[in-house]
């Protein structure tokens, strides 16, 4: 075994790579930390969020609310304390954000870009040992499996609400004339990049049969399984193009709903 005693560690930042290499972690910390102040503050706006038959999907499903997509009567719940602000989505958002922060490649992503642990391959790290994620507060990024039962619930509510987006006002008022419009295509395709990034999961991998030596008895359960592994393999893909549309459906509805985009549609019949 090689003699590794007398290497010295690199400093922050040290690297004989002569590529740029902080381009990539630089991309992920400006987006990653766009995207949150974006959705922190349409949270908290509790308004524009609904337009015709259109839901934000950071606002989906409304439990309570003033919008005719809310689950129970009231504008807030009753165990909301009276002098905090209150917006539907501050009861959902938490779910979807806990499965993309406890995500293998996101933590990948952002503890290069917001921690530099490491910045790069090759490149030095501010620490000085090495800790895992076997101790707190890094432990809990294992609830990853548990917060994925409810990524797949979430995404039936998303569905659910892209086909309520085929539906537009009759005469009197009520959803029920069917057709096409612009923010319908703009939920569907939500739909298919959440699905995209939801069924590629590790977690999913695994639950479906990573943890078996073998399962070639079951066919159905090798096509499930090649089915999530073939997601698996372009995760980052789907990671990203489905955080970008998310936030563009919320500013597509918002700004509809403001009347500064107009929503182009045709029914049938």
């Amino acid at each position: 075994m090689a003699d590794t005693s007398g290497l010295r560690q690199r400093s922050w930042g040290e690297t004989y790579r002569r590529d740029n290499w902080w381009v990539v972690p630089l991309v992920v910390f400006l987006a990653l930390s766009g995207f949150i102040i974006y959705a922190t503050w349409a949270a908290f706006q509790n308004a524009h969020y609904e337009y015709r038959n259109y839901l934000s999907p950071f606002y989906s499903p409304v439990l309570w609310g003033d919008s005719h997509h809310a689950w129970f009567s009231g504008s807030r719940p009753g165990f909301w304390p009276v002098w905090l602000p209150f917006s539907p989505a501050l009861l959902i958002l938490p779910f979807p954000a806990g499965f993309r922060m406890t995500c293998y490649y996101y933590r990948g992503a952002y503890y290069k870009a917001f921690w530099a642990d490491p910045p790069s391959c090759a490149v030095g790290e501010p620490r000085k040992g090495y800790w895992g994620e076997n101790s707190f507060p890094l432990i809990l990024q294992n609830i990853h499996r548990y917060f994925l039962y409810f990524a797949l619930l979430f995404l039936c509510f998303l569905t659910w609400d892209a086909i309520q987006g085929f539906f537009f006002e009759d005469e009197n008022g009520e959803f029920t004339k069917f057709g096409i419009g612009v923010g319908t295509l703009v939920l569907v395709t939500n739909v298919v990049l959440l699905g995209g990034y939801t069924f590629g999961c590790h977690s999913l991998r695994h639950l479906i049969g990573g943890y078996m030596n073998t399962f070639s008895g079951s066919k159905i359960r090798t096509k499930c399984y090649d089915c999530v592994s073939c997601f698996n393999r372009k995760h980052m893909v789907w990671a990203w193009c489905s955080l970008v549309w998310v936030a563009f459906s919320d500013v597509y509805i918002r700004l509809c709903s403001m009347g500064i985009w107009h929503d182009y549609y045709f029914t049938f019949g």
